[in-house]
């Protein structure tokens, strides 16, 4: 398995390929299964957000390792409208579209580390790690 890789974001279907490259590399590290399923939920929800919100873009994967421990670290970017009220964003319940308002801070709440980079106009990235 590659330590490392990318793929684009901008169908449903490639929402369907990042979840499965999450799997992969959720595996490859070692994570525990249910660890394995907290990832692959939060990079469904991140993925779905930035094919719905931010008009597609891309996500790249790692195998991390801080000392002995290893992990997969994910990255969603997208050249969408941006996130005007990150704050907010992350309240539960709150949502921009019609869903149920827990992608991005029920997404915070399944990873190890959870990054959050958007303004108006600039996109959005997302950074999100699971420590096996």
């Amino acid at each position: 398995m590659n330590t490392s890789g990318q793929l684009p974001v901008r169908t449903e279907q490639d929402v369907v390929l990042a979840r499965q490259a999450a799997r992969q590399a959720a595996v490859g590290c070692g994570l525990r299964l249910v660890d394995q399923t907290k990832l692959i939920t939060a990079a469904s929800e991140l993925a779905r957000n930035a094919v719905v919100y931010g008009g597609g873009g891309l996500m790249q994967w790692t195998i991390v390792q801080d000392g002995l421990r290893k992990g997969v670290r994910l990255e969603f970017a997208d050249e969408g409208p941006g996130i005007p009220d990150i704050e907010q964003a992350l309240t539960d319940g709150w949502t921009s579209g019609k869903g149920m308002g827990l992608g991005l801070s029920g997404s915070r709440r399944l990873v190890d580390v959870f990054e959050l980079d958007s303004a108006p106009g600039r996109g959005t990235r997302v950074t999100i790690t699971k420590w096996a």
